[in-house]
């Protein structure tokens, strides 16, 4: 199995609902997040990539358009704006576009991150 990532970033706000209400994530703030798509192929293409990384700028595409510099809580309602519940609203969006996705990864920090891959 050959395996291929890419990273991207965007900043946004958003806050959390369901914590107690001295927890600091339920105040409005931000995050510089950092998205990576995971890719796999059991095969390579003719020009011997899992994909070409270009065929990737649909991500920073939609990225740019759609959740950089916004607020996360406005975007994802119902939802919880937590980097799990990103990473999956992502892979939902990405996955039609990208057939060799099989994980997205969202970090809100340097050491920490959050990665949806459905199973099977």
């Amino acid at each position: 199995m050959y395996k291929i990532s890419k990273q991207f970033e965007f900043s946004a706000a958003h806050s959390l609902y369901g914590l107690p209400d001295d927890h600091p994530c339920t105040r409005l703030h931000g995050h510089n997040y950092v998205v990576t798509v995971h890719l796999r192929s059991k095969e390579l293409n003719e020009t011997g990539f899992v994909k070409d990384y270009n065929e990737l700028s649909v991500v920073k595409k939609y990225i740019d358009e759609h959740i950089d510099h916004r607020n996360l809580n406005e975007i994802m309602d119902p939802f919880n704006s937590s980097a799990e519940n990103i990473a999956k609203m992502l892979y939902d969006v990405f996955k039609p576009m990208i057939s060799e996705l099989y994980a997205v990864e969202v970090s809100e920090t340097p050491k920490t991150s959050a990665i949806y891959e459905p199973e099977g």
